[in-house]
This record gives C-alpha cells, structure tokens and sequence, in this order.
C-alpha cells in the first residue's frame, strides 16, 4: 500500500499544540495596513486556535503529523 501523504498546504497553515488542539494565524495583516490600529495589527499578529468545528477537517489533511 502507498503510504499516506500529509496535505503540503495545511502542514505550512497550522501546527498542532501539546493538547491536540490546531493553532493558526489571523488574515488581514499583509496590506492596507495605515488604516488599522496598531492594537489591532498586533492582535492579529498573534495565533489563534482553530474552531472545534473546523478541526476534524483539518486533522485529516494533517493525519501523519498528528502523531
């Protein structure tokens, strides 16, 4: 059997933390940036967790890793 391929466009959007929950990053912060603020360009700047209802989706594209 052939193995299994982890999917090359989710394994450089998302990292898996030490609990199993999927982190990734905020859009909105590569242009038109002067007219944001600067609390909200560093907001966006920091990782988020990914929705629980989006997760099983992206745990499949990401199965060999999540080991």
């Amino acid at each position: 059997m052939p193995k299994q391929k982890t999917h090359s466009g989710a394994k450089k959007r998302f990292k898996i933390t030490g609990t199993g929950k999927l982190m990734r990053r905020h859009g909105m912060k590569s242009h038109i940036l002067e007219k944001k603020s600067p609390k909200r360009k560093r907001r966006l700047g920091r990782p988020a967790i990914l929705d629980a209802h989006d997760a099983p989706r992206v745990k499949k594209l990401l199965r060999t890793r999540s080991k």
